[in-house]
């Protein structure tokens, strides 16, 4: 007499088809001791039921006029608990795998990013991975992850946007470098990285709108500007022109 699913919430509340012969006129399903409730015969070879609450092993009994079946084995299983991602931000398209840490893995089928969701590869009752789903708009998003034993929430994920630039100011300063720039645009708080002609620049963080960035030496003429976060990349092309200093 298979039950399927053959294992559910400690609290409860899991729909269990249980299939057998000679099932009509189901009087009661039992896990361990307890009733369960909501028992519909299906067919006379089919029972469905949903599961009290319970701890461990448990077997599943039916009841009918002709008698008692015998136990079939139900697993009750607690919730999840994470304790940790590997990453809390990515770009809003998606596709970078991370990693959850936690207890009560074993039997994850989904991972929700906000309303978007993906499917898990368990590696062990402590950890699995996920590919990030592309999300609705830049942002923090609750992480849930749901398993035969619930769904348990707690983390956040922060959803980026690619980088955009809207100005530089100044737009020029001597090849010698050494110039304090301000740069505006959208989706810079997560900056990683701001280069002049591919070299690395110095900056700070003001907001999500604005960087302070000191120019790093250069050769004279119009070089690109290039601001890089998680999500890619913004480039203004010839944004900023080193000037050469005089000459006797």
């Amino acid at each position: 007499m298979p039950i399927s699913p053959n294992q559910g919430s400690t609290g409860g509340g899991t729909l269990v088809t249980i299939t057998g012969t000679n099932l009509s006129n189901t009087s009661a399903v039992k896990f361990g001791t307890k009733q369960a409730t909501n028992v519909t015969n299906v067919s006379p070879t089919q029972v469905t039921a949903i599961s009290p609450s319970g701890t461990g092993a448990v077997g599943v009994t039916v009841t009918t006029p002709g008698g008692t079946s015998n136990p079939v084995p139900f697993f009750y299983v607690g919730a999840p608990f994470k304790s940790s991602l590997s990453a809390d931000s990515g770009p809003l398209a998606g596709g970078n795998t991370i990693t959850i840490s936690g207890t009560g893995l074993s039997t994850a089928t989904s991972v929700s990013f906000g309303a978007a969701t993906a499917t898990p590869t368990v590696i062990s009752d402590a950890s699995l991975t996920v590919v990030v789903p592309a999300g609705a708009a830049a942002g923090p998003v609750s992480v849930s992850v749901t398993t035969a034993g619930g769904t348990n929430n707690g983390l956040s994920y922060t959803y980026i946007d690619v980088p955009t630039i809207t100005t530089l100011t100044p737009t020029s300063g001597p090849a010698s470098g050494g110039t304090a720039v301000t740069i505006t645009g959208t989706n810079l708080g997560s900056t990683e990285s701001v280069t002049f002609d591919g070299t690395t620049a110095p900056f700070a963080v003001v907001n999500s709108s604005t960087l302070s960035v000191v120019t790093p030496p250069g050769t004279p003429g119009a070089v690109d500007v290039v601001v890089t976060n998680p999500a890619g990349s913004a480039t203004e092309v010839g944004g900023f022109t080193y000037v050469a200093g005089p000459g006797i």
